[in-house]
C-alpha cells in the first residue's frame, strides 16, 4: 500500500492550523507522516507543533513532523514540504481547512485504481460570514482553448472528472508524477503567490499525467485572512496586480511549452484583452462590469490586469527559451533549471 504524507504550510494562524491536526488526526485512513511548514521565526506556530509532539492523547497524531522554512511566501512553504515528505502521495492542504473523515481514504483509493493520475483533488467547502456558499458546477478545473480558466473548484458537483487544474487547498500528488518538480519561485507576491497550483498542475499535465476531481474528496475551507496585503474581499493594487501577472504568466508560458501555433495565442491575447474575466477583465467585461454597479473600480482592474500581461509576456520574451518538464535534469545547465515553470531539482 502506498504510504501518504500531508503537507501544511502555516504561518501565524494557530487556532485554525490546532482544527487542522484535529481533523487529520480523526482521518479512516490515517496518514504516514503530517509535515507542518512553518516560519522559523513564528514563535506561535513554533509553539502549538512543540504542544502537538508532546501530547499522548487520542487526538495525537503519530507521523507529526515540523519542518521550518526562512522565506516567506506559500511558493517556499511548499518547496519546503515538498523536500521534506516522504510519501508515496504527497497531499497537501491549507491550516484553515479542515479535511473530512474519508479524505485520506478516498485519495488512496484512487491512486491504487488508476496508475495514470498524477493528481488527485477535491471540493472545498468555503464557509463565509459563518455561511458554507452553495453551488453545484459542472465545469471545474478547465483551460478551454481559447485561453478562458475555469476554477468553481469550491462549488464541484457530480461524477469524479479529469480536469487541467486543482486547487492548493485540497490536492494530492504521485511522487513519481512530480519527482524534481517543485512550484515556481519567479511567480509574484509577498505571501500567496497566487496561481501557483495553476502553474504547477499545468507542468504535471504537460508531462503526461491525468489529474482528477472528484467533488466528494471534500475538504471545509474557513477563509483565514491571509499574512500579507493580498485580503480576501479587500482591493489591494500591488497583489491584485501580482496576481494577475502570475495568471498571463503561467498560461501562455504554457501554451508556449506546448507548441500552441502563434495563431492561438494571438487568438488567446485578443480574447484576454477584449473579453478577459471577472478577476482579470478585459475591455467588454469591465463594461459590463461598470454598468453592472462597479463603475471607475472595473476601468481600474482592467488598466491593471493588462498592464500585468504585457508585463508578463514581455518577461517571457526576455526568458530563455521554455524546456519541457520531461526532459532529464543532466540535459538542463543549473541555471536553465531555476527558470523553468515548476523548477526541477537534483
Amino acid at each position: 500500500m502506498d504510504t501518504i504524507s500531508v503537507i501544511i504550510p502555516s504561518y501565524r494562524r494557530c487556532e485554525d492550523l490546532d482544527r487542522c491536526l484535529r481533523a487529520l488526526a480523526r482521518q479512516q485512513r490515517p496518514a504516514d507522516e503530517v509535515v507542518v511548514v512553518a516560519r522559523a521565526d513564528d514563535a506561535p506556530t513554533l509553539a502549538l507543533l512543540s504542544r502537538w509532539l508532546r501530547t499522548a492523547s487520542p487526538d495525537a497524531l503519530p507521523g507529526l513532523r515540523l519542518v521550518t522554512v526562512d522565506e516567506p511566501g506559500v511558493v517556499a512553504a511548499y518547496n519546503r514540504g515538498f523536500g521534506a515528505a516522504r510519501g508515496d502521495i504527497l497531499c497537501v492542504t491549507d491550516d484553515d481547512a479542515a479535511p473530512h473523515p474519508d479524505w485520506l481514504a478516498r485519495i488512496g483509493g484512487h491512486f491504487a485504481r488508476d496508475p495514470g493520475l498524477g493528481g488527485v483533488g477535491g471540493r472545498d467547502h468555503m464557509h463565509e460570514g459563518g455561511r458554507v456558499v452553495q453551488g453545484a458546477a459542472r465545469c471545474v478545473g478547465e483551460v478551454r482553448w481559447y485561453g478562458r480558466v475555469i476554477g468553481n473548484h469550491h462549488i464541484g458537483a457530480g461524477a469524479p472528472r479529469d480536469v487541467d487544474v486543482l486547487k492548493g487547498v485540497n490536492m494530492a500528488w504521485r511522487r513519481s508524477a512530480v519527482t524534481g518538480l517543485r512550484f515556481d519561485t519567479r511567480l509574484r507576491g509577498a505571501g500567496a503567490q497566487v496561481h501557483c497550483e495553476f502553474a504547477f498542475s499545468l507542468a504535471v499535465r504537460r508531462a503526461g499525467w491525468r489529474l482528477l476531481y472528484d467533488p466528494k474528496l471534500c475538504v471545509d475551507h474557513f477563509l483565514a485572512p491571509r499574512a500579507d496585503a493580498d485580503q480576501r474581499g479587500v482591493f489591494h493594487a500591488e497583489s491584485y496586480y501580482n496576481s494577475s501577472y502570475n495568471f498571463y504568466f503561467v498560461l501562455d508560458e504554457h501554451l508556449r511549452a506546448t507548441g500552441a501555433p502563434a495563431a492561438r495565442r494571438a487568438l488567446v491575447g485578443a480574447y484576454q484583452v477584449l473579453v478577459g474575466a471577472r478577476d482579470n477583465p478585459g475591455l467588454l467585461r469591465a463594461f459590463a462590469l461598470c454598468i453592472g454597479g462597479e463603475g471607475g473600480r472595473a476601468w481600474r482592474r482592467m488598466s491593471l490586469a493588462q498592464r500585468a500581461r504585457a508585463d508578463a509576456l514581455r518577461a517571457l520574451r526576455q526568458a530563455p527559451h521554455v524546456v519541457s518538464p520531461t526532459l532529464a535534469a543532466s540535459e538542463r545547465a543549473e541555471t536553465d533549471v531555476l527558470k523553468q515553470t515548476c523548477v526541477r531539482v537534483p
